[in-house]
């Protein structure tokens, strides 16, 4: 998503924003009213402030998005509230924030006859089609089940030879011709056609570049005021949506006549798996979207974080260029990378390790509250949104010592202190796709490491979360070849 379109499609719904406002300061009257004559006693609610009337705090929210510093709106509010949870209201929702190691274990735990897994109501209609009496929660679920068989070790064994292939390849195109590359572009333009590639067996180029503004439209939009207005971000991401839906549409129509005539030359990917599963065309297309929400983006952008840090710290570069051309130096001309490999590129992991601490790439998760319970003194109502982040302790110096600092090695051997480092969640809620964010991230990261040192064109280029953190500039650099 390009930044300059984000600020207009930002711009739009600020307006609307403003125009709704009055609307909802009647609304406030009223249930300022209504609450003053009610004798019910109240509950103890987790401290906090609602904000505007209908749209909460998630201005707040979005300018801390803007300004690249969303752990502003969370840190400021333990401060002034509460360290444990308190109280917001965003996107439309009542939202209690769990915060600190005690508040992500809780929401990590096992099965818990209070909670159940909600996304924003945003993502649902952007992104889902099928049975409107169905959860999210309920449909991530069935894609999270659906998915993890793709995502089993033996299967991420034959990941990491066709991720190097591609890389290869898309290095020599991509990056081998220029003396100036966008990495933000690239890593994008890398990390789609490898998602084609492997969970839906596309490869022609075209119709791959055919999936990606359309869906940066509808990423633009998980994020907003849901007002279906003409102009808004959430009118142009539905749109955009209607856009994908059909495209995912004909890809399922020709793999379904292809495996009637017997022409799917043995193909089992993600979307042959269900056709034979005999899931409908929605119910196909929804997991697809799904999977596309969890595996584009949120790797893209920390492939372009990691290149980033590596051009502002060269003592780091050189550390991990020495581990990757070991690596290079052990294998024959032709030969790809394999499991064992990757297994060896542990300090790069630990910069990746680093880079989330400082940057995560996701925002964090949601949950529901099925019935009422209470949670360190405070009563949760029925119906509240729970809602984790790592911004309640990657920053905190109580378990990361000098937490602004870029230190790379505080995870060589060291293991954080559990639940305070979760860019990927945690127990029941780690991301199924983990494993393989990890291959696809070290695999781009060895052959432009092997191939260039690089210097940034923007030395200081800023960068905004638009669901992920988005450089201004697409992260200009300029090569010097190896």
């Amino acid at each position: 998503m390009d930044c300059h379109l984000f600020d207009q499609l930002y711009l739009h719904d600020h307006l609307i924003m403003i125009l709704c406002v009055s609307v909802g300061l009647i609304y406030l009257f009223y249930k300022i009213y209504k609450k003053s004559s009610s004798s019910t006693p109240k509950p103890k609610l987790p401290p906090g402030r609602k904000g505007f009337p209908l749209f909460g705090e998630t201005l707040d929210f979005t300018l801390s998005l803007r300004s690249a510093n969303p752990e502003r709106f969370i840190t400021e509010r333990m401060k002034k509230h509460s360290a444990d949870v308190f109280q917001t209201s965003m996107l439309g929702e009542d939202i209690a924030v769990f915060c600190g190691p005690s508040g992500n274990r809780f929401l990590y735990s096992p099965p818990n006859k209070n909670l159940t897994s909600w996304w924003p109501r945003t993502i649902s209609k952007i992104f889902f089609q099928s049975d409107v009496n169905q959860s999210f929660g309920e449909k991530m679920v069935k894609t999270r089940s659906h998915l993890m068989q793709f995502m089993k070790p033996e299967s991420l064994q034959h990941y990491i030879p066709v991720m190097d292939s591609m890389a290869k390849e898309h290095i020599h195109k991509e990056w081998s011709p220029y003396k100036e590359v966008r990495v933000s572009q690239l890593s994008k333009k890398y990390t789609i056609a490898l998602t084609c590639r492997l969970f839906l067996s596309i490869e022609d180029p075209k119709t791959v570049a055919e999936f990606t503004p359309p869906y940066d439209l509808a990423i633009a939009g998980v994020i907003s005021v849901p007002l279906n207005l003409p102009g808004t971000t959430f009118n142009r991401a539905l749109k955009a949506s209607k856009i994908l839906t059909e495209k995912i549409k004909t890809l399922i129509r020709k793999r379904k006549m292809e495996l009637e005539e017997n022409k799917n030359s043995g193909k089992m990917d993600l979307m042959t798996s269900m056709i034979l599963d005999g899931m409908t065309e929605i119910e196909i297309i929804d997991k697809i979207q799904g999977f596309f929400i969890a595996s584009y983006d949120t790797t893209s952008s920390l492939i372009t974080l990691v290149i980033s840090y590596l051009a502002d710290y060269p003592h780091v570069y050189h550390k991990v260029f020495a581990e990757q051309m070991k690596i290079l130096k052990s294998k024959g001309e032709r030969e790809l990378l394999n499991w064992e490999d990757v297994q060896k590129m542990k300090y790069t992991w630990c910069v990746a390790c680093e880079v989330m601490r400082l940057v995560p790439v996701a925002l964090g998760g949601f949950r529901e509250a099925t019935s009422e319970f209470t949670y360190a003194g405070y009563t949760i109502p029925k119906g509240w949104k729970l809602f984790w982040t790592p911004h309640s302790t990657h920053k905190n110096s109580e378990y990361f010592p000098e937490p602004e600092k870029f230190d790379p090695s505080r995870f060589e051997g060291n293991i954080p202190v559990p639940y305070t480092f979760v860019p990927f969640g945690g127990g029941t809620l780690m991301c199924p796709g983990k494993q393989y964010a990890r291959f696809e991230t070290l695999v781009y990261i060895h052959n432009v490491v092997t191939k260039f040192k690089w210097e940034k064109v923007i030395p200081n280029e800023k960068f905004k979360y638009i669901l992920v953190p988005v450089f201004e500039k697409g992260l200009p650099i300029s090569l010097v070849h190896l």
